[in-house]
């Protein structure tokens, strides 16, 4: 909106002649060195602001984005935690668009993880990132000071907890899915199978190894190798080729927690089991037992009992009905006799 107002301020007619600075929003996508370059704070573009020429730094549009809202009036709780006010402004969106500064979650890596690509970010143990966004393939985009890149998700734990809270409870119905990657499996409670195969996901953890079902087999399966049916499978494929799989919590090696006490997690046994016992309540329920031929068929008992019907009153005599009757029907039955 400023640049539309005052576009030679603005640098459009002449970049030398630009003195509105740069939103300090760094587009996350489009490359690592254009993030670098607009580096910066929030205090800063807000001093920077303030100090522009008057035309400027008292428009409308400016008075308007440094009105003090009600939240602004509410002091922060002894328990929230400070973190890092980022802006992240997607391609379609105008600066008229912001509300707010999102609050990114802290992680902690609890291992070395060496970056296999451009777009991957390596990370020391120990090393404290924000996570930006969180993949259902396990890959998560994080920041770290000048850094930023896709870590795999199983590098990371939360400071307060070494359990996940936004991991989903198990949905033992299962959404159906499909492969689109072979996969062999390396550890006992994981699943083999080979592309094009149809089977159940029952649980949707945030590593991106989901537990899946085939038949009666349970077992973990990433999911960077799986689609749901009917949809295109030219953007799963390329992030398969350009990150793979992200590895296992288990097979990390030398990992340090900062937590006495280990993830929740249930067993492939338990899952199993819940798994099984669904799938026969659903087989009773769905699947009624089959009638033999030639056997009668059973009448539905009837669900409401058959209303009495009133009965029919008795005829009256016909004095009472003269006693009854009105002045014109007695005159016209003496008439007619």
């Amino acid at each position: 909106m400023l640049k539309e107002m005052f576009p030679i301020e603005a640098g459009d007619i002449n970049p030398q002649n630009r003195i509105i600075p740069h939103l300090p929003a760094p587009r996350w996508f489009d490359g690592l060195r254009v993030a670098e370059s607009r580096q910066g704070t929030l205090t800063e573009y807000c001093n920077a602001l303030m100090s522009l020429p008057v035309k400027i730094s008292r428009c409308p549009h400016l008075l308007n984005f440094f009105q003090v809202r009600p939240d602004d009036l509410k002091l922060p709780t002894d328990s929230q935690v400070k973190k890092p006010e980022t802006y992240l402004v997607p391609k379609d969106k105008s600066i008229t668009d912001i509300t707010g500064p999102i609050i990114l979650q802290t992680y902690r890596a609890i291992a070395d993880f060496e970056k296999t690509s451009g777009s991957q970010m390596a990370l020391a143990t120990g090393d404290v990132v924000d996570v930006v966004e969180k993949s259902e393939s396990g890959w998560w985009f994080c920041q770290m000071k000048t850094k930023r890149g896709w870590v795999p998700a199983s590098y990371l734990e939360p400071l307060d907890s070494p359990d996940e809270t936004e991991d989903p409870d198990p949905n033992y119905e299962g959404e159906p899915y499909v492969s689109i990657k072979a996969y062999t499996a390396q550890m006992e409670d994981e699943v083999s199978l080979q592309e094009g195969e149809a089977i159940e996901v029952i649980h949707k953890l945030l590593d991106g190894w989901w537990v899946i079902r085939k038949d009666d087999i349970t077992g973990y399966f990433p999911s960077m190798y799986l689609q749901k049916s009917g949809q295109d499978i030219a953007q799963a494929q390329r992030q398969i080729k350009s990150r793979g799989a992200p590895p296992r919590r288990s097979s990390i090696r030398n990992a340090h927690s900062i937590h006495q006490r280990s993830r929740k997690r249930l067993s492939q046994d338990t899952y199993r089991r819940n798994s099984v016992r669904f799938l026969e309540q659903r087989r009773r329920q769905g699947r009624p037992g089959p009638r033999r031929a030639g056997s009668p068929r059973r009448e539905q008992p009837q669900t409401e009992s058959a209303k009495p019907q009133p009965a029919v009153p008795p005829r009256p005599s016909a004095d009472l009905i003269l006693h009854r009757c009105s002045e014109s029907t007695k005159r016209k039955l003496a008439s007619a006799v």
